[in-house]
């Protein structure tokens, strides 16, 4: 199959479905500034809860991946599925909202069913896209990106949205993306036959070959910079900005991450997924580093080295995934993917915990450039990719 005999209504449908599954995820950060003005809750509770949701993520994808789940069942019933019950536990979430171990249990319990979501909707875009997958998961992971920085939005413009309304409307907009993908879309017409049985020896692919031992290792120095960044931007837009200012200033920043998705991966289509990561890996990491003389720039500077960071750092994202679908044995793509976003976010949780605790006592400027270790490792990761890229293998 070719992406000439593809629908063209299929990859709008994946990409506003990611967006509206994936919906969920920051929803309850959108709302704490209020629940912290009527319940009194520290700011630490914004931490605690977005670890919550995701170390549910990461456990979902360890199970997923372990059984085999997007590989032995139709991955349009498990997205369905998962997109249905994640709504459901944000209206849980709604509903005990002021009970905070309670609302910690749903947006775990949330994060466990994202697990067959994000990672899933990348294997059915890598069922219909046999080629050009690097640009078709360009626009899914920027819908994803989009999803994630619309929090800052969403907090800019509390003051004309109740809370509750907010919450329930992310939960309908999850039910919403399953029952759109499942129904306006079928399996794709040659789909890889679902595997009956558990795909151990698949999984140990991620560091017995080479190409997707390559690329899984990019994609980890890829984590651990990401999100730490994206929680940061924050703290850094702080130095200048403050309250409804500064909220639309770091949606803009994240946001551009969708940019970086889309764009990277139209350029990959005509230059190569690995080499696309690889120079967008460099341009974030080296961003990294500039943070001590960015601080101190003028605003025009200042505002550019973000954007430019904001772009980079989530637009390499999608070619990780293309590549590693890619290489992985076509039976178990689901699970090789969901497995390395496992490790991913595991490694972000490391990333985020250590950088948000040395804030507190050392400077952005001193700190942020420690985020270079990621891209740096990841690029030495990537370079056999790269090299075979170059000589059109």
């Amino acid at each position: 199959m070719t992406q000439a005999h593809v629908p063209r209504h299929i990859l709008p449908i994946l990409v506003l479905a990611q967006f509206f599954g994936t919906s969920p995820w920051f929803a309850v950060n959108a709302v704490m500034p209020d629940l912290q003005r009527e319940l009194g809750w520290a700011n630490a509770a914004v931490g605690a809860l977005t670890s919550s949701l995701q170390l549910g993520f990461i456990v979902g994808t360890l199970v997923f991946a372990l059984l085999a789940i997007a590989d032995r069942f139709s991955a349009r019933r498990v997205f369905l599925l998962c997109a249905v019950t994640g709504g459901a536990c944000t209206v849980g979430a709604w509903a005990m909202v002021r009970d905070y171990e309670a609302l910690m249990a749903w947006r775990f319990a949330t994060g466990f069913f994202l697990a067959g979501i994000y990672p899933v909707g990348m294997k059915i875009a890598a069922q219909w896209y046999t080629k050009g997958l690097g640009g078709a998961l360009g626009l899914l992971l920027g819908a994803l990106v989009l999803g994630s920085a619309s929090a800052h939005a969403l907090r800019a413009m509390g003051d004309a949205l109740p809370w509750p309304a907010l919450m329930l409307g992310v939960a309908a907009l999850s039910a919403m993306s399953g029952l759109l993908l499942y129904f306006a879309t079928g399996d794709p017409p040659q789909a890889t036959a679902r595997v009956s049985t558990l795909q151990w020896s698949a999984l140990t692919t991620l560091w017995t070959d080479a190409r997707v031992k390559a690329s899984v290792l990019g994609y980890f120095g890829h984590m651990w910079e990401l999100y730490t960044m994206w929680v940061m931007v924050p703290l850094i837009l702080a130095t200048r900005l403050q309250g409804t200012a500064l909220s639309w200033t770091a949606f803009a920043v994240l946001g551009a991450g969708a940019m970086g998705c889309a764009v990277g991966g139209w350029i990959a289509q005509r230059w190569g997924s690995a080499r696309v990561a690889g120079v967008q890996l460099s341009i974030s990491g080296l961003c990294c580093l500039a943070t001590p003389f960015m601080l101190n720039a003028s605003d025009g500077l200042f505002y550019a080295w973000l954007l430019v960071w904001g772009i980079t750092v989530a637009g390499d994202s999608p070619q990780f995934s293309t590549l590693t679908a890619r290489n992985a044995p076509p039976q178990a793509v689901g699970s090789v993917l969901t497995l390395t976003n496992s490790i991913g976010f595991a490694i972000s949780i490391v990333s985020i915990l250590l950088f948000v605790s040395l804030s507190e006592t050392v400077a952005l400027g001193s700190l942020l450039p420690w985020l270079a270790i990621g891209p740096a490792l990841g690029l030495l990761a990537l370079r056999p990719l790269v090299r075979l890229e170059r000589l059109g293998r």
